[in-house]
């Protein structure tokens, strides 16, 4: 029995929760699916799976026979990529779905450097701030910020970004600069209608909640850039959004004493199947890009 084999047959019986799914994507017939892991089985002498009138789920040791399979089959293929060669065997259609300002800010102006590098790669970049089913849409990577709402998908962290309450210079020299979370009362803000209003600053140990209040409210990042832009108020927000007026000097942070909680950024593949080469490499290619000052991807 082939080790890798067995590996990616169980990870995605766990994943599709039945054989016939399974056997469906591996494009074999589900008898073989299953003796491939009833001998996986007989081999480890444990009972992988629990199997009932509601499907298969794994049992605690399938459960962390799982994660490791998962992590080997991962590397195993990163491995065959890297002694290919960069980007060698990479062709047919990415799928890419992001938010629309960061892909604007970030990724679009990157996309001739990776097809570059990949001549034989199309992109197809689906803009959506929303949360799209990634399987249903055909995406093969989705780009999303903040806490991932499936604990089981399949993601990976690309980077660590920070929040700060930023301003125009024209709106603090009609305003004043804050000194103090407790100052941002008396303050306009321009909130993002789905992000919360209520804000934990910390410093030195030292918490200070603070509720955001102002009369312009917007739904999406676009929105909130242009209100701000346009001296209506200051706002919070993650340093990538207003990537090039903080290096500009067009918007500017306060309270830089103060910290806000992070925003992660992740690479999440469609569950069901292991993200395709070209959606890994995508992956790392933003990854690095993003561990670079933006001024310097210009």
């Amino acid at each position: 029995m082939d080790r890798y084999q067995a590996m990616a047959a169980f990870v995605r019986v766990v994943e599709t929760g039945s054989f016939s799914a399974a056997a469906r994507q591996l494009n074999v017939g589900q008898p073989a699916v299953s003796k491939t892991i009833a001998q996986l089985e007989d081999r480890l002498q444990v009972n992988l799976l629990i199997r009932s009138t509601h499907g298969l789920s794994p049992t605690e040791a399938g459960h962390r026979f799982y994660e490791r399979a998962k992590t080997a089959i991962r590397e195993a293929d990163e491995a065959d990529l890297a002694a290919r060669g960069a980007g060698a065997g990479l062709s047919g259609v990415l799928r890419v779905s992001a938010a629309t300002t960061f892909a604007r800010l970030h990724i679009v102006p990157l996309l001739p450097r990776f097809l570059d590098q990949h001549p034989e790669i199309e992109i197809d970049v689906i803009l959506d701030d929303r949360v799209i089913d990634l399987v249903a849409e055909g995406v093969d990577v989705s780009l999303r910020m903040g806490t991932l709402p499936d604990s089981s998908a399949v993601a990976r962290k690309l980077a660590t970004g920070a929040r700060s309450v930023l301003a125009t210079p024209a709106y603090l020299a009609r305003r004043g600069e804050p000194l103090s979370p407790a100052d941002l009362a008396g303050h306009e803000a321009v909130i993002h209608s789905h992000l919360p209003s209520v804000w934990c600053f910390t410093r030195d140990g030292t918490e200070a909640s603070v509720s955001m209040r102002g009369r312009v409210k917007v739904s999406a990042a676009e929105g909130q850039r242009a209100a701000v832009l346009a001296d209506m108020g200051l706002t919070v927000a993650s340093d990538w959004m207003f990537a090039p007026e903080l290096a500009s000097g067009a918007v500017r942070r306060v309270l830089r004493d103060w910290a806000l909680p992070a925003l992660d950024l992740w690479a999440v593949f469609p569950g069901g199947r292991m993200a395709s080469a070209k959606a890994r490499e995508f992956a790392r290619f933003v990854e690095a890009a993003m561990a670079t000052p933006y001024s310097a991807l210009e």
